[in-house]
C-alpha cells in the first residue's frame, strides 16, 4: 500500500501550480510534492531531446522522495517525454494533454477547437493529433504563444503589459469561429481572465491541468492508493531550481496558502531511475 506516499508534480516553472491548486481542492487528503524548473524555464523553445533530459532530471529528483504517482504538469514535457517516462516507471504517470483533449471534445458544439501553447507543444502537434484521432472532422486551430510563459514566470500576469500581449497574440484566433479553446500550457490559467476577455464569453476555455486532476483522482481509486481522512499527512513540499522568493510570491498568490515553504534545489543527472 502506498497511501502514505505523496503525488509528485513536475513543471518547467510555476505553471504547474495551476494543477496543484485543483489537486488541493479535489484531493484534500493527499500529500503533494512539487518541483518547478524555473531556472531553465521556458521549455517551449528548447529542442525535444533537451526537454526529455530535463524532465528525467526532475522525475529522478521526485523518485527519491518515494512518490506513488507522477504528474507531468507541463504540456511541452508531456508532448515529448510522457511515453518514455511512462514506459520506464513502475508507478502511474499522468500527462496533461489527453485529459484536456477529452474535455475539449465534450465541450465543443460546433467542432471548432483552438489550441494555444508553447512553441514546443504546438510544434509537436500532440493536441491536434489527439483531437483528430478521436474526432476526425474537428476543425483545429493551433497557435503558439511564446510570450505568455515569461509574463507568468516574472509575476507580471496582472499587469497592463500582460493585457496588451495577450490581446495582440490571440488576435489571429478571433476570426476562426471557435467555441472552445484549450489552454495548452499550465501557465496559461494564470492569464485566464485576460484570455477570456479577448476571446469573448462565447468561447469555452479548457484548463488542461484542472482536467488532469480528475484523471489523477480516478487512478488513485483504481490502484487503491488514495489517502483517507484518518491518515495524517506530512506537509506538502515545494521545490524550485530558480528563485525561491519569486516562486513563494507567485505560489502564495495563486494557491492562497498562508504558510508555504519553498526550497531551492539543484538537479543532477546522476540520480536513480533515469535514462
Amino acid at each position: 500500500m502506498k497511501i502514505h506516499e505523496a503525488i509528485g508534480f513536475i513543471d518547467s516553472g510555476v505553471g504547474g501550480l495551476t494543477v496543484v491548486k485543483e489537486a488541493l481542492r479535489q484531493l484534500p487528503n493527499e500529500r503533494l510534492i512539487y518541483l518547478g524548473d524555473t531556472a531553465r524555464c521556458p521549455y517551449g523553445p528548447r529542442p525535444a531531446e533537451q526537454v526529455i533530459e530535463f524532465t528525467w532530471e526532475m522525475t529522478n529528483f521526485l523518485l527519491e522522495k518515494n512518490i506513488k504517482m507522477l504528474v507531468i504538469a507541463c504540456n511541452t514535457a508531456t508532448a515529448v517525454a510522457l511515453e518514455e517516462i511512462k514506459a520506464k516507471l513502475d508507478i502511474p504517470v499522468v500527462g496533461v494533454i489527453m485529459p484536456g483533449t477529452r474535455a475539449a471534445l465534450k465541450a465543443t458544439k460546433n467542432s471548432h477547437i483552438g489550441i494555444i501553447g508553447t512553441v514546443g507543444t504546438i510544434k509537436s502537434r500532440a493536441y491536434e493529433e489527439a483531437l483528430l484521432s478521436k474526432a476526425p472532422k474537428t476543425f483545429v486551430s493551433s497557435l503558439a504563444c511564446p510570450k505568455f510563459v515569461p509574463i507568468v514566470e516574472s509575476n507580471e500576469f496582472h499587469s497592463s503589459v500582460a493585457k496588451k500581449v495577450v490581446s495582440e497574440t490571440l488576435n489571429p484566433l478571433q476570426l476562426k469561429n471557435l467555441d472552445t479553446l484549450v489552454l495548452g500550457c499550465t501557465h496559461y490559467p494564470l492569464l485566464r481572465p485576460l484570455i477570456q476577455n479577448v476571446m469573448g464569453d462565447q468561447v469555452k476555455l479548457i484548463d488542461s491541468g484542472a482536467e488532469t486532476v480528475s484523471e489523477v483522482s480516478m487512478l488513485l481509486d483504481y490502484f487503491d492508493i488514495a489517502n483517507t481522512p484518518q491518515h495524517q499527512n506530512e506537509p506538502n513540499e515545494f521545490y524550485t531550481t530558480g528563485s525561491a522568493k519569486m516562486f513563494h510570491s507567485i505560489a502564495n498568490d495563486w494557491l492562497d496558502i498562508e504558510v508555504l515553504n519553498v526550497e531551492q534545489v539543484r538537479l543532477s543527472t546522476k540520480t536513480c531511475g533515469g535514462r
